[in-house]
């Protein structure tokens, strides 16, 4: 040993953490691939083999019986005992298959409850793992195939993965060339008619992959349960985190897709990588959400505890060494990978405290909501200085969010405190800001023993780090140390996690001819820019393309609301700019009514370098104390609009402006507002699905460019195809910078949209197909045709989504609207027709085709066109023209999607309307009366408590849905004869659910 070496610790030449992601992964190259046509069979084979060949157990059993055999088996080796017939009746009929739980309650006993209890037969209680979490290989993986159920309809499952006995892992496969669409799909059909049959063990699926042998994806159980829900209510106008936009690619650690099912199966079913997913990789959330982390997240995260385990090894704490950062792009899940990784190195042996350090009050606000999400009480928040020096003396208090303000508050006011010697991680928000001032230096002086990390979509590099500061901080890695991670908004792209941008650049300076022309002439000087006439030109601009740009013309669903379109930030270069432009829309708005008039927010506060115009989005405090007199009382003016609008009680006081600031975030997240006009704030930082436009009219560049871009991109639904950009200055070079600094030399191609000119050339080479092979007045006869016709309308409708956003659609959208109606009815025929056979069959017979229902739901017809129509039928009664309007509303409502299981309730009201009333009153008292019948002959029917059904009914079309869980339906359903068979009640519940569900989808949107 040499001199100086400590004794007891050692330094490794490599180490193994045996990564859950492998670090790079090479496919079979060509050659070594089959060439032949492979069955949906032999994929399954091929696929059971390879599983064999990596050390699970094949188990040919296909019954309950059996598998109720093995679960028994398998958990006595686990848990090293043997159970006697009585403890395993008692055990099995508790602590497993509960008559009483399903897959919320059966995810959270492998989730959060995982050692069970069991009272033995001599009294003692012993502590039962269902799943070893802490050595994971101490579980048994075996496979099953074909497996059959008997439920609603006879089900064979294709290959399950057992773990300790429990299916936890479900795979379902299609040949190769059938959309894998398809395979997600049959599980609603699983769901439906069989998952909840026998003891319910399919219940305990926490995971499930798709494939079709080329493509394979992974989710959890809960994107299957809430999307099946949603297919049950037939009312969904969204794709929401239950649809299959939100399935995962399985990626190495270089972020590069592993999709072929060969290549899935080595990587992903790998005994360590899988366990390590269902162990360790999967948060079950405060909402009963299952989220599985995805690829990137988990390197990450490992990457953070690999260092901090060799940067103690290497006695590196307290230096750069100890530390990295993650560049994991904007609207990537950066906070779920945080809350894990803090979660795991909480749980490091050694470390005392781990501190979340948040940047900004607003990201302190939404960070903790986020945190709150995840799990109850993970991470104590804290409102002062005080709270957060007592937090820090807590040895309980192991994970703290605070803000970089706060916390350089308290190192200023103690010169000495213990927690300066623990030994502690230090995770940083955003750590492109203002990490990098003084602050950074005063906390990283007064901590000995720490590790310091920075999450951040948006690196400070060379090329975007401007001149300030201390220049051995200037950049990220310069701050932070090595880049550990690395998951751009290309990769976020390509693998759907966001959405694409879409930019428009206005011109709003007419410059004489000897100047250059450009789209956007860049005159740098306030006196243009702020003059009147632009200032009202631009308003006028937002006004009339606001409704096309924000897409109200399509309607969807969210947080249980109707909602039309999305909403919008127009980010300003000064505070002046912005009040300028906030009154021109009152001045402009004031004539209207208000019905008609957008709703128009305004916040801004004092920021050091307001003026500062070097796009990089400067530092806002909340704080208004530091503005001039007159930007206050234009502020305190605004705020009054909003308390009048929204009946709050706001004003620019310190408290009560942090305040409108929360209020008015919740409101644009909702969706409440239109419009809010913003200097900085807002643009970093802050999340709302709701959010597709962004309006510039300021100087942006590198990473203040892409955090103000990205606010637009989060996914939602497919009514949200992109992000929507419209600049009023020429900030195409600045974009083509940023795309490249932040994603890679062909970032264009990727992150933008095609031209219109493509897009628009592809739509009409479509509809001119359309036109010549299935034209109107002929009948599209044979599956071959009709599956052909479904293929390209759905091609059309989808280009048509996108082609609607753009200017130059409108009015050349060649078919004209009746013609589109009529397609749309041929089409939702199919639909109906083609999934009729398919229920009626065990098998698909539809394989090959995919509805784009989602994409018609946006267009449909809505009750008030329908009334509007009956009222003109009414007056053109006896004039010849009637029966031209009936064939209109007969037209209308067999291109809705929603309106086709109304159709018997319309036409019965158009044959008893009079013209003695209004139409809408007639129609309102002609639907109470229905309503109330089919009401009361359900009630009658099933023997159903009168009051407590109706009161059922009414808070379902209060909330928008029926209730799936929780004691309503119990209390509807007529008393249970103690001498019932078990299955009777659960059948008879289901019969009664399946009629008031149909009894609502047909009334709701109607009154």
């Amino acid at each position: 040993m040499t001199e100086g070496q400590h004794p007891f610790r050692y330094h490794p030449i490599a180490q193994s953490s045996e990564s859950t992601v492998v670090s790079e992964f090479v496919p079979d190259p060509p050659s070594v691939r089959d060439a032949e046509y492979q069955s949906e069979d032999a994929l399954e084979k091929a696929l059971i083999a390879q599983l064999q060949s990596q050390a699970y157990e094949f188990l040919s059993f296909t019954t309950e019986a059996e598998l109720v055999a093995n679960l028994r088996t398998q958990l006595e080796r686990l848990n090293k005992l043997k159970f006697s017939d009585a403890e395993w009746q008692r055990f099995f009929s508790t602590c497993i298959a509960s008559a009483n739980d399903g897959i919320i309650e059966k995810t959270a006993r492998i989730q959060e409850d995982h050692v069970q209890l069991l009272k033995r037969d001599d009294g003692s209680i012993k502590n039962i793992y269902l799943i070893d979490k802490t050595n994971i290989h101490n579980n048994s993986l075996q496979v099953i195939n074909q497996y059959e159920i008997q439920g609603a309809r006879a089900n064979r499952y294709d290959v399950t993965i057992l773990v300790n006995g429990l299916p936890m892992v479900h795979i379902e496969l299609k040949r190769r060339g059938v959309d894998i669409r398809e395979a997600f799909n049959q599980i609603n059909r699983y769901q439906r008619d069989s998952f909840w049959a026998g003891s319910g063990l399919f219940e305990y699926v926490q995971l499930f992959v798709i494939s079709n042998g080329t493509l394979t994806k992974y989710y959890s159980n809960t994107v299957r349960d809430g999307h099946l829900a949603e297919q049950r209510s037939k009312r969904s106008k969204q794709t929401t985190s239950n649809s299959f936009a939100f399935t995962s690619w399985w990626a190495d650690a270089k972020n590069r897709p592993i999709t072929d099912l060969v290549g899935f199966t080595k990587t992903f079913f790998a005994k360590h990588t899988l366990l390590n997913i269902l162990t360790r990789y999967c948060v079950f959330d405060v909402s009963r959400k299952l989220l599985v982390m995805r690829p990137y997240q988990i390197v990450a995260a490992e990457q953070i505890i690999q260092r901090i385990s060799t940067s103690t090894n290497y006695n590196q704490l307290g230096t750069v060494s100890a530390g990295g950062y993650i560049w994991h792009t904007t609207g990537s899940g950066k906070t779920l990978t945080s809350f894990k990784t803090a979660l795991l190195a909480r749980d490091f042996a050694g470390v005392d405290k781990v501190l979340f350090v948040v940047d900004r009050k607003d990201l302190d606000y939404q960070t903790m909501r986020e945190y709150e999400r995840f799990e109850k009480g993970a991470a104590n928040s804290n409102t002062s200085t005080s709270v957060l020096q007592k937090q820090l003396s807590d040895p309980t208090a192991r994970i703290i969010i605070t803000t970089i303000q706060k916390l350089s508050r308290f190192v200023a006011a103690n010169k000495k405190h213990p927690i300066y010697d623990a030994h502690v991680v230090v995770i940083f928000d955003e750590c492109h800001r203002s990490q990098f001032g003084d602050m950074h230096a005063e906390i990283t002086k007064s901590f000995k023993r720490y590790h310091l990390f920075g999450f951040t979509g948006t690196p400070i590099f060379a090329e975007n780090s401007g001149s300030s500061g201390n220049p051995n901080r200037r950049t990220t890695q310069q701050a932070f140390g090595d880049r550990l991670h690395t998951y751009t908004i290309v990769d976020a792209i390509a693998d759907k996690n966001v959405l694409p941008f879409r930019i428009d650049y206005i011109n709003t300076i007419k410059t004489g001819s000897t100047i250059k022309d450009k789209k956007v002439p860049a005159i740098d000087t306030e006196r243009a820019l702020l003059a009147p006439e632009r200032i009202s030109g631009v308003v006028e601009y937002i006004r009339e393309h606001f409704d096309q740009k924000t897409r109200r013309s399509a309607s969807y669903r969210h947080d249980g609301k109707r909602l039309a379109g999305f909403n919008s930030i127009f980010a300003t270069a000064s505070i002046d700019a912005a009040k300028r432009y906030y009154a021109e829309f009152k001045r402009q708005q004031q004539s209207l009514p208000t019905a008609q008039q957008l709703k128009v927010g305004l916040i801004y506060s004092f920021a050091a370098n307001e003026d500062d115009e070097d796009g990089l989005l400067g530092e806002e405090e909340f704080e208004t104390t530091g503005l001039d007199q007159s930007s206050r009382d234009f502020l305190e003016g605004a705020i009054k609009d909003y308390n009048t609008l929204f009946s709050t009680s706001f004003d620019t006081s310190a408290d009560k402006f942090q305040n409108y600031y929360k209020d008015l975030s919740l409101r644009l997240k909702a969706r409440e507002l239109d419009l809010v006009i913003v200097v900085n704030m807002f643009l970093t930082g802050f999340d709302a699905t709701t959010l597709n436009t962004l309006w510039v009219d300021k100087n942006l560049r590198a990473h203040g460019l892409i955090q103000a871009y990205s606010r637009t991109n989060r996914i939602l639904n497919s009514v949200k195809t992109y992000g929507n950009i419209v600049s009023f200055r020429d900030l195409e070079e600045e974009t083509n910078d940023a795309l490249a600094l932040f994603g890679n030399k062909d970032a264009k191609g990727i992150v933008l949209l095609k031209p219109y000119a493509e897009y628009y050339d592809e739509y009409e080479a479509l509809v001119a197909k359309l036109r010549a092979d299935f034209p109107l007045d002929q009948p599209i006869i044979g599956e071959t045709a009709q599956k052909a016709f479904i293929k390209l309308f759905g091609a059309i409708l989808r280009l048509k989504n996108i082609l609607t956003a753009f200017d130059d659609f409108a009015g050349n959208e060649i078919l004209t609207q009746r013609e589109f109606q009529d397609y749309l009815s041929l089409y939702l025929n199919f639909y109906a027709e083609f999934r009729r056979a398919s229920e009626a069959d065990r098998e698909a017979i539809n394989d090959d085709i995919v509805f784009e229902i989602e994409l018609v739901k946006q267009v449909e017809i809505n009750v008030d066109y329908i009334l509007m129509l009956v009222e003109r039928y009414v007056t053109a009664k006896g004039s010849g023209e009637d029966k031209d309007i009936l064939a209109t509303i007969d037209r209308a409502i067999n291109s809705s999607p929603s309106l086709r299981n109304k159709k018997d309730l319309i036409e019965q009201f158009v044959a008893s309307v009079s013209s003695k009333s209004k139409v809408d009153a007639q129609w309102r008292s002609f639907l109470a009366d229905r309503k109330e019948s089919e009401l009361e002959g359900i009630i009658t029917a099933e023997g159903l408590n009168a009051d407590e059904t109706r009161g059922f009914i009414d808070n379902a079309f209060r909330d928008g849905a029926i209730p799936t869980s929780g004691v309503g339906i119990t209390k509807i359903m007529p008393p249970v004869s103690r001498f019932a068979r078990g299955g009777e009640h659960a059948s008879r519940k289901r019969s009664v659910m399946e009629k008031l569900t149909e009894f609502f989808e047909r009334y709701y949107g109607l009154i």
